[in-house]
């Protein structure tokens, strides 16, 4: 199961919850202030992976500097 961070509209507390996919979070609640709903939030671990893997880098293999 994936996990997901979701962000509390009341008290700011931002946490992970394992969800099945397809769940939207409704039936969660805050585990700070105990509020229902908290919004989900696109995770920073997703976006920096995703930039990571299109960046490139590196050098060239065949470049070995001999001429």
């Amino acid at each position: 199961m994936p996990i997901y961070e979701y962000k509390c509209g009341k008290c700011g507390h931002v946490f992970d919850a394992m969800q099945r996919i397809g769940e939207d979070g409704t039936n969660l609640k805050c585990p700070m202030c105990n509020a229902p709903r908290p919004d989900k939030i696109f995770s920073a671990f997703s976006s920096s992976g995703a930039a990571g893997v299109s960046s490139g880098g590196g050098g060239n293999c065949s470049s070995s500097g001999f001429g």
